[in-house]
């Protein structure tokens, strides 16, 4: 089986291939940036001509948190529109080739109901402050259905919960909640501060999925032979910004004060996916949250600290 991993040095990616490297019935290439310019029609072609793979992951994508999807908008849908057209223009070209597009839960509207149903897809408005990203990732999905349609591709869009993991961007601007505040926690510690700042009341519920899980969910497709079509993936577990802070605190070993800034923005109040459509084949989740961000922090102090 030949399967081709698009964005392996992200996130993503790179966890992927690391989970698909352990099969030996696997031959995988894992393509960056520096054997295939993704915004390249021409170079994105070659790729797919040179190893004509029978599996497509594509988990290539710009990704950011809300403060860089929010006053970077043109560049997170252009450079992802870019993407996602030159892979599905190219893969077009190989009917039995399957597509497994990773999206994202941001897809879907401000006011689904909870938990999130992939029905609810396109049925409203979607949250401003990264709806750029939103879109672009809604034309890969509906890309992927028109080749599906018209040439018989069969594609799986797998739309992950909040991940985090080795390998995430750290930055304490532009990352996501838990490496953003991984980050800052850390730093906190080394300069011995006495309290450390969160925005917002805490109260906020979110769901969270260490990367390994979201890989493990897509050896199960592959290996499962798993039907096309759109599928949530997610922990089911909930927890409030409060209560992963002081998760982190505990993994960090921050000895000061957590204090929330209550004249700050929560955001959402709850955003939980509705994953038991997948679920419902037989994958579960096996890393909790405790023990995600110990192999979080570790990779970061080995890494990044």
């Amino acid at each position: 089986m030949k399967i081709l991993v698009l964005g392996s040095a992200g996130m993503v990616g790179s966890s992927v291939s690391r989970i698909l490297k352990k099969n030996n019935s696997i031959n995988l290439f894992e393509s960056t940036r520096n054997d295939t310019n993704l915004f390249s029609l021409d170079e994105t072609k070659k790729l797919f001509s040179d190893f004509e793979p029978n599996i497509v992951i594509n988990a290539a994508a710009k990704v950011g948190g809300i403060l860089a999807n929010n006053l970077r908008r043109t560049e997170f849908i252009l450079n992802n529109l870019k993407i996602n057209i030159n892979i599905i223009e190219s893969i077009s070209e190989y009917p039995e080739t399957k597509l497994i597009n990773l999206g994202s839960s941001c897809i879907y509207p401000l006011g689904a109901k909870m938990p999130i149903k992939e029905s609810t897809l396109m049925t409203g408005k979607l949250e401003p402050t990264n709806s750029p990203y939103a879109m672009a990732k809604l034309a890969a999905i509906e890309m992927g259905d028109a080749i599906s349609k018209q040439y018989g591709h069969k594609v799986l869009d797998l739309m992950p919960t909040n991940l985090y993991g080795p390998n995430d961007n750290f930055s304490e601007d532009e990352s996501h909640v838990i490496p953003g505040l991984i980050s800052r926690m850390h730093r906190a510690k080394i300069e011995k501060k006495d309290k450390f700042e969160v925005w917002g009341t805490g109260m906020p519920l979110r769901e969270f999925l260490f990367i390994d899980d979201l890989a493990g969910a897509i050896e199960f497709v592959i290996l499962n032979d798993i039907d096309p079509g759109l599928y949530n993936i997610g922990s089911s577990q909930e927890v409030t910004i409060k209560s992963l802070v002081e998760s982190i605190k505990d993994v960090v070993k921050f000895p000061g004060e957590i204090v929330f800034d209550e004249a700050k923005p929560d955001g959402n109040p709850r955003k939980l996916l509705d994953s038991s459509k997948f679920t419902n084949f037989g994958w579960k989740p096996s890393i909790d949250l405790s023990g995600g961000l110990k192999i979080t922090y570790d990779w970061f102090l080995k890494n990044r600290a």
